[in-house]
């Protein structure tokens, strides 16, 4: 017998309606409600927040997770003690809200071989904060292809870096969340040029919900070019303006079982910024019962 089965049975019991399953199997081919959780990266709406307050506001508004941002005033960075790692970790624990991770800045373009040396180290340093915290995974982010530059180049220097970073995560059971981002890596054709040269399996892309993703061969053909790589966050904006094909996305989405997280990365703050996530949750849950 199915969960979802089980689950019926149980309601129906419960309410009083003393059904009577004549086919049990009609039941089994009902399809499952997506898995996808509702969060918040702390980009703008959370960035003035302690922790308290984010962990909070997202348990008042029915958020599942949050990704919490570098340099913000939750303050929870690699200058933290082994102590205050412990604290931040055991304020999740203690609450309803997961913290999927963390977001930080790191590049991996720079023809400066000390800056990008720079950047992989502070993103194994970080590596370990997720680990200490409670967190699964970093956010990364290619940000350009220098003009000045051979492409191929670039390209095979960002995924060498995080083929470097991804085999360091491991060690610590941590995912590198590679943010399509950038005015010209956010193009999905470039980020499959990267992650084609990817070997680490824990280096996974996170889909951003640029306007570029529609550009030809559309939605749907970007989309199934960069699949196999999706792995358990997607930011998105909000989801009821602009005219970004939301609907369409998580329709793919659930074609493919995926079972992680959309989190909210809106720059335009509102006057009140926890009454439109009450109504960006609200948004959201229609979109899934569509699903």
């Amino acid at each position: 017998m199915t969960s979802r089965r089980r689950d019926f049975i149980k309601l129906a019991s419960a309410a009083g309606l003393g059904l009577t399953v004549a086919n049990p199997d009609l039941f089994s081919a009902m399809p499952a409600r997506s898995k996808m959780k509702f969060g918040l990266v702390t980009y703008q709406w959370g960035k003035d927040w302690d922790l308290p307050t984010v962990i909070k506001n997202c348990e008042d508004t029915g958020y599942e997770g949050v990704e919490l941002r570098t340099e913000h005033a939750h303050g929870v960075e690699t200058t933290l003690s082994s102590s205050e790692r412990k604290r931040v970790k055991k304020l999740f624990a203690r609450s309803s809200v997961t913290c999927v991770g963390y977001g930080s800045n790191f590049e991996y373009h720079s023809p400066d071989q000390t800056k990008l040396r720079w950047n992989i180290e502070q993103t194994k340093e970080y590596v370990k904060l997720c680990h200490d915290i409670g967190a699964t995974g970093l956010k990364v982010k290619p940000n350009t292809l220098p003009t000045d530059i051979p492409r191929e180049k670039t390209i095979s220097q960002i995924a060498a870096s995080l083929n470097e970073v991804g085999k360091f995560a491991k060690n610590y059971n941590q995912l590198i969340r590679v943010e399509a981002h950038g005015r010209i890596t956010s193009e999905l054709p470039n980020m499959k040029a990267i992650f084609d040269q990817v070997t680490e399996p824990n280096v996974k892309i996170c889909w951003n919900c640029n306007p570029v993703d529609t550009n030809p061969p559309g939605l749907k053909g970007n989309f199934e070019s960069v699949q196999q790589w999706i792995g358990d966050t997607v930011h998105v904006h909000t989801l009821n303006s602009g005219d970004y094909p939301y609907q369409e996305v998580f329709g793919l989405l659930v074609g493919m079982d995926y079972n992680g997280w959309i989190l909210l990365e809106e720059g335009a703050v509102p006057s009140d910024i926890v009454t439109s996530m009450k109504e960006q949750q609200t948004v959201f849950n229609e979109f899934m019962s569509r699903m």
